[in-house]
């Protein structure tokens, strides 16, 4: 039964995050505030709180980090397989020299890359996403806490 109570309150926790974010995508659509990572992020921020991983120092700079290699790099090599590869390389690279690692984050460069997105996608949706899952994560962790439910 705890097992149960955990995943459901976790999954509870984890929608009000993202329902936040598509929400604000509804309202404002010259501003992404959603993509697709956020809801691997999710599932360490809110089904797993207390890995290294889902720490909020590795979710907004892992995110900010691998966006900003996308973006640089897609501006110095174009945008083909090579590039790709290689931006997500760097970006798996920096995580792990700053301490930094977020697996979801892994995706950015490829997203970016292939989405064609400018230098605002570092704000709309990276650091104001990443900054909403970690407030949402950080409330879901004190609440499980208090609530005794492990």
């Amino acid at each position: 039964m705890n097992k149960l109570v955990v995943a459901i309150f976790s999954g509870f926790s984890a929608a009000l995050a993202i329902g936040l974010l598509a929400y604000a995508d509804s309202l404002q659509p010259q501003h992404l505030f959603l993509m697709a990572p956020f809801g691997a992020s999710a599932v360490l921020v809110f089904g797993l709180p207390d890995s290294p991983l889902a720490q909020p120092k590795n979710v907004v700079l892992g995110h900010l980090l691998a966006a900003f290699v996308g973006l640089a790099l897609a501006q110095l090599l174009g945008v083909h397989p090579l590039s790709i590869a290689i931006a997500t390389g760097v970006a798996i690279t920096g995580m792990l020299l700053t301490g930094t690692t977020h697996p979801p984050a892994g995706a950015n460069p490829i997203l970016i890359m292939l989405a064609g997105v400018d230098w605002d996608f570092l704000v709309f949706p990276v650091l104001l996403g990443t900054v909403t899952i970690v407030i949402f994560g950080a409330l879901h962790k004190k609440l499980r806490s208090q609530l005794v439910i492990e």
